[in-house]
């Protein structure tokens, strides 16, 4: 039996309660619940998909206190440093409910990624920070392979991470995901918007679909309308609607980081929460406002199920999702049709979808089925 040490103020009864209650068997970290050879066992089995990742100024080796990362040796001069984390939200709950959890990572990777190409950084390397209540070896490890197909996509190298296995926090195979990337650019390539001016033209880049904002509203609608996540969609060619929703965000940084380098663009909008409206008005100069038509592209048919699904306004539907372009490129009239091509040729669908005008900085997003104004 195991001393139960107690202070003088303490009444007899009470130590007498707590020594009925102590057990003959030491507890152990496994008996709260957390499991450290689960944890190891994990690291051991993840440090290839680590080692996949590596590029120059990172060897991806897991297992130390931190990562490193050398600059000079990934070639930069007189780099400036961009840091962006993010997570994925309540799509992990989606993702949870049909068990898909291959495409998750490449969620987390992209939202942060993609915030940092519209800096015209280049992202170096990315951390995860995956919590859980109690590990599932088999599911941990299906998400951090899928992190590691976002580095690989993005072209930065997976050099560290944290799984947290805590009890009581999270409800029984539930988990979330953080992550975290750090990107360079050279001083005097930063992207800023300042340049942007009335008359330059507004391109849009497809999204592969909902990527990771608005979900908390999508399942909404899914559980007020009863929809049945495993049927097919009609207008998905046969995919379920699971399969359209947990599409993966869109990586653009391979297609986009040799025209910013080449200062052939002189913005970008990543198009997350606040949807066309309020994102592209986040790089505009004061004096510039940008006009979106929407009858220049056809968004996924996804976004038309939604909209009907919960009677959702024209202006929510801007305002809360992507509705088909994931990136916005403003780019100078005379540069236009170049970098649309240079943009198809590395595996982008692009629309011109709108122009910069003069006026209060904002964004009008106009057309048949969706309009809405916004000022930033």
């Amino acid at each position: 039996m195991r001393l139960l040490a107690t202070t003088a103020w303490k009444s007899k009864r009470l130590v007498s309660s707590a020594l009925a209650e102590m057990s003959d068997t030491p507890l152990t970290y496994a008996d709260a619940g957390v499991s450290i050879a689960a944890g190891n066992a994990l690291v051991k089995a993840i440090g290839p998909l680590a080692r996949s990742t590596a590029r120059p100024g990172a060897n991806a080796e897991l297992g130390g206190f931190g990562g490193f990362f050398d600059l000079k040796a990934a070639g930069y001069a007189d780099p400036l440093l961009v840091a962006a984390n993010d997570g994925v939200g309540t799509k992990l709950k989606l993702a949870i409910e049909t068990k898909r959890h291959d495409g998750v990572g490449i969620d987390l990777v992209a939202m942060c990624v993609n915030d940092l190409i519209v800096q015209g950084a280049e992202p170096l390397f990315f951390l995860d920070y995956y919590a859980t209540g109690k590990l599932d070896n088999e599911v941990a490890a299906k998400v951090v392979a899928s992190i590691a197909e976002g580095c690989r996509q993005a072209g930065c190298a997976l050099i560290g991470g944290e799984t947290a296995e805590m009890p009581g926090m999270y409800a029984a195979g539930d988990y979330d995901l953080a992550g975290f990337c750090v990107g360079a650019v050279e001083r005097d390539k930063v992207l800023t918007g300042a340049t942007i001016a009335p008359g330059d033209v507004i391109l849009g880049l497809a999204s592969s679909g909902v990527h990771s904002n608005g979900f908390s509203l999508v399942r909404r609608i899914i559980a007020d309308s009863g929809w049945d996540l495993g049927v097919p969609l009609p207008s998905a060619h046969g995919r379920t609607l699971a399969e359209v929703l947990l599409e993966p965000t869109r990586i653009y940084v391979r297609s986009l980081l040799p025209l910013t380098q080449q200062g052939r663009i002189k913005g970008l909008a990543h198009i997350t929460g606040g949807g066309l409206l309020e994102n592209i008005p986040r790089v505009l100069p004061v004096n510039c406002h940008a006009v979106v038509e929407t009858d220049t592209w056809n968004p996924p048919a996804v976004f038309a199920e939604l909209q009907a699904g919960g009677d959702i306004a024209p202006e929510e539907m801007v305002r809360t999702f992507n509705c088909g372009i994931g990136m916005v490129a403003i780019v100078a009239p005379g540069e236009a049709a170049s970098v649309a091509d240079a943009l198809e040729a590395a595996g982008e669908t692009v629309f011109r979808i709108g122009r910069i005008d003069a006026g209060e900085r904002g964004c009008t997003v106009t057309g048949e089925d969706w309009s809405a104004t916004h000022h930033a």
